[in-house]
């Protein structure tokens, strides 16, 4: 069977199963250049009859869509970069420094995993309170400085290189900080970019903190300010659709670019546990 066909017999699997996920997709484009009166029309239509910018339109008249953007872009920004560094070290000094009570340590960093986020999120305001930045978008981007999911990727990957790399690197003259900038962390390309593309996806879309930390709308993140479009009595359809469109685009993009990557980190942290 695998001659007959030009690909493998599993695509026979995955192709139905990749168009259910990627349906969603396409009707959230197609509903964002509708109309009100296309959107509310029973039964629905699923392909618009011309394409109509109008949602496009009072998204950027009426809301502050750009603004909200940039503080998106900003807090992923602050976020990919701090776990960029952060985890990494602490991965590496998990992976290879041993001290006493560095298994104790990186358990109990592994076991707040298992916390759910809102027993966390009373605590969480009332420290930032008492440092005031609550309403401010520091408030949105320090809980992602770090994370443990971070540490134990990176620990995973940098347990899976060869040792004898670090130790020759020593026997030139290099020190642990050096041979950790100079030679690990080249090889870490692939697991930083994971963690880049997971930290980006969990930052950009982030909702419940920054809307229970952040009530000036001028520091909206995008999914509080399309939250906003929601209403108890009308929801502007067009414009949320767009919006959405607008703030899915940037997460397409930087997945597609940093899949051989994703893929290579995911086959290498399996090796050794």
């Amino acid at each position: 069977m695998r001659r007959r066909l030009p690909f493998s017999p599993w695509h026979l699997l995955l192709m139905p199963l990749a168009l259910i996920f990627v349906l969603p997709l396409v009707q959230m484009v197609l509903t964002s250049f509708m109309t009100t009166s296309e959107i509310n029309q029973f039964p629905p239509k699923l392909i618009p009859t011309s394409l109509h910018l109008e949602g496009y339109r009072a998204l950027l008249t009426e809301s502050r869509i750009l603004l909200w953007f940039g503080n998106t872009v900003l807090v992923s920004a602050i976020a990919v970069l701090s776990h960029l560094i952060l985890c990494s070290l602490a991965g590496y000094g998990f992976a290879r420094l041993k001290f006493a009570g560095s298994g104790l340590a990186f358990l109990a960093i592994v076991a707040t995993v298992m916390i759910p986020i809102q027993l966390l999120m009373i605590p969480t305001y009332l420290m930032f309170a008492r440092a005031g930045i609550v309403d401010t978008l520091a408030a949105a981007f320090v809980p992602w400085l770090a994370s443990a999911f971070g540490i134990f990727l990176m620990r995973q990957f940098f347990l899976s290189l060869p040792v004898e790399l670090e130790e020759a690197a020593r026997l030139d003259g290099c020190g642990t900080l050096r041979t950790f900038v100079k030679v690990v962390l080249p090889l870490a390309r692939p697991a930083l970019a994971t963690l880049a593309v997971f930290t980006l996806l969990s930052s950009w879309n982030d909702l419940l903190w920054p809307l229970v930390a952040i009530t000036d709308d001028t520091r909206f993140t995008l999914q509080v300010g399309l939250a906003s479009f929601q209403g108890t009595r009308r929801t502007e359809w067009s414009q949320l659709m767009a919006g959405n469109v607008i703030a899915t685009l940037p997460l397409i993009v930087a997945f597609l670019v940093a899949q051989r990557r994703f893929i290579a980190t995911m086959t290498f942290t399996g090796l050794k546990g």
